[in-house]
């Protein structure tokens, strides 16, 4: 996994309360630029860090998942080069 940018462990920390949010919102809560936060959720997605939630697949509405939960939870941890975040979150999820 590559979260590229610090923007993404700030777009989970907006879910981490477990409520339900869309990418308008988020970059409201953020001050961050609509297009940039739309571009972003499909990435955090495709990492099985938020899932598309709704009565439409295509609604716009997230919520965080488990392993979104725990990247939040050892984000220190990420980027340190004696640590394999994936393997990390795959053993945490695994427990």
């Amino acid at each position: 996994m590559k979260l590229v940018t610090p923007t993404d462990f700030e777009i989970l920390d907006v879910f981490s309360d477990g409520k339900r949010n869309n990418a308008v919102n988020v970059a409201y809560e953020l001050d961050r630029n609509r297009a940039y936060i739309n571009t972003r959720m499909p990435v955090l997605r495709d990492y099985g860090l938020v899932a598309s939630v709704g009565p439409a697949p295509t609604s716009g509405l997230y919520e965080i998942t488990r392993k979104g939960q725990l990247a939040l939870a050892h984000r220190d941890r990420y980027g340190d080069a004696d640590t394999d975040f994936d393997a990390l979150l795959d053993a945490k999820l695994d427990q």
